[in-house]
This record gives structure tokens, sequence and C-alpha cells, in this order.
């Protein structure tokens, strides 16, 4: 879809073609998260360590090759061209006939089950608190990293491999960290205890790290000005994929046995949401302000992370309330 682009279309039919294309791109994205997730929930039998070592390794690992694709995609624009390369990943990804006609199959034998809207929105407090944490978290990384950050990147001499490369070591580091987020964090027998503390303690110096960055930036006089932004992320990024951690964790701590499919899937579309609500900030604040505009705003989306992840029950509620 995206390869069928004309240059001759014009901005705005151009940017609505490319939106449709990574909005069906979310969707198939987040349907895989939903289901494995759900999986990981419904097979984890030996307790809530197990548990968050499996969602930790799921997580990290998935978050790892998505950096690995960062680099790629870079790479291949550089030196491929942006027709060709997104070819060349069709060919790469096309599933093979048997595969295809296996997933058909199961598809049909599937019986979905019908549910009103007022049922699929009705969550427990952890799961509405920890959702909507989600959203402010997610809109504060996105809020500088889609449009502010490489943009500011190339306004200081940097090329296309380089910026993809930053953020395809940033995207596998991340990942890395999330993966080892179970050695970092304390943890207790029910689960929760321990865990909601230290989301609260993490989201805490999560929120301090862009503003401190933004006050370094506004000072004038640093030296290079994108070492210091590349250092102060990589610190962000640490924190973050503890948090991230945490998250994927506890919204499975929270989520009830037998729908937990639609709690984690209720939380992804809360993600969803914010990383949307981030991106058009990002634009916003880019063309406003610049980086350090992008980096107040997520500073202050992580004030309201923060807010809310404190609000968070020591305890999973099976009974479920109204949103």
């Amino acid at each position: 879809m995206l390869s069928a682009l004309d240059p001759t279309w014009g901005a705005a039919r151009s940017v609505a073609w490319v939106v449709a294309a990574q909005g069906i791109s979310g969707v198939a994205k987040d349907l895989t998260k939903t289901a494995s997730k759900s999986a990981i929930k419904a097979t984890s039998q030996q307790g809530a360590g197990q548990l968050f070592r499996w969602v930790a390794w799921f997580t990290g690992s998935k978050n790892a090759m998505k950096g690995f694709g960062f680099f790629v995609g870079g790479a291949l624009l550089q030196f491929v061209g942006f027709r060709p390369a997104l070819w060349l990943l069709v060919w790469l990804c096309w599933p093979p006939p048997w595969q295809a006609c296996c997933c058909r199959c199961r598809a049909s034998s599937a019986r979905p089950r019908h549910r009103r809207a007022s049922k699929l929105m009705a969550k427990s407090r952890g799961v509405n608190l920890l959702a909507g944490a989600r959203i402010f978290m997610f809109g504060s990384r996105d809020v500088w990293f889609v449009v502010g950050l490489p943009v500011f990147l190339y306004s200081q001499g940097w090329h296309y491999v380089g910026v993809s490369t930053f953020l395809a070591a940033w995207t596998i580091g991340y990942g890395g960290v999330q993966a080892l987020a179970p050695s970092v964090v304390r943890r207790s027998e029910d689960g929760l205890s321990r865990e909601v503390p230290e989301a609260r303690l993490w989201a805490a110096a999560l929120t301090a790290i862009p503003a401190a960055i933004a006050l370094l930036l506004a000072t004038g006089d640093v030296g290079r000005p994108d070492v210091i932004v590349v250092v102060g992320l990589a610190v962000f990024g640490f924190a973050f994929a503890v948090n991230s951690s945490l998250h994927s964790y506890l919204i499975l701590a929270y989520a009830g046995s037998e729908k937990a499919a639609e709690d984690v899937g209720f939380y992804y579309a809360a993600n969803a949401g914010g990383r949307l609500f981030g991106i058009l900030l990002s634009g916003i604040l880019t063309q406003w302000g610049g980086l350090q505009a992008c980096l107040w705003g997520s500073a202050a989306m992580l004030a309201a992370c923060m807010t809310l992840t404190f609000m968070l029950p020591l305890q999973a509620q099976e009974r479920r309330i109204a949103v």
C-alpha cells in the first residue's frame, strides 16, 4: 500500500494515504500483542515471579527486534530507496501458501463471542488506572521520539543512517533492559505489594529526566547539544524500559483470568491512543519550540502518568466497575 504512494498527489492526499496504511499495520500489530500476552497469562502456572519473567522477556525481545528494524529501514532508505525497500520487505515477510491456508482453516473454526460495548468497557480499578497511565507514558515517549528527535539530529548534521542507527540502538537497548527488568525490581509473593511501589518510584524518576535535559539545552552553553540529547535519552530509555516492563506485568496481574484478552486489549487501546496523542503533539511542539518544547511536553505527560501510578491498588480486584 505504501509503495503505491505517488509524489504527484500533494501533501494532504499523501499524508492521508500514509496514515491509513500505518493504521492498518498498527491494528495488526496490537492484535498480535494482545493475543500473545493473553496467552502468557493463560499458560503461566507458577505464580507472579514466572509471569513477570515471561512478560519481561517477551516484551524485551519484541522491542529489540523493532530496534533492529529501525536500523534495517534506515539503511534500506539510504542505499536502496523508498519503493524498492518496501517491496523487499514485502517479499521477506510474505507467508508461504501452506501457512496462509492453515491460518484460514483455524480462523474459520473460531466462534467469536458477542458482547455489548458497555461490558467491554467495564474494567477493574487497577486496569482503568493502568490504562490511563499508559496513555500518558507512551505519549511522553512519542512526543519527542517521532518528530522532534529526528528533526533535531538532522539539524545537527546527522544523516539518515546516523539517525536510524541511534533510534535502532535506543530501541534495542530499551528491549534489553525490559528483558532484564525482573532483576532490578523488587518482587513479592503476591505479585503486587512490592511491584506497585516500584512502579511509583520508577515513574517519579522518569518524570525528572526529560525536564533535566530540557533545562540543560536551555542554558545554551552545552558544547555539543546532540551529545547531551543522546546521553540524556539513553538514561531516559533505561528508566522508561523498566517502567514499561512493570506496566506490561501489572496489566496481567490486574487482568481477570477469564477475560484477560479483553483487559489486555483495552490496555493496548489506551497505549495506541497515547501514541496517537504523542505523535500529534510531537509535530505541533516541534514547530512551536523545537526539541525543548517536546521534552517539556514529555515531562508534563509523565507527571500525569506518575499521578495515576500512585493511585494503583496494591491488590487485584475481580469486581468490575464502569469506566
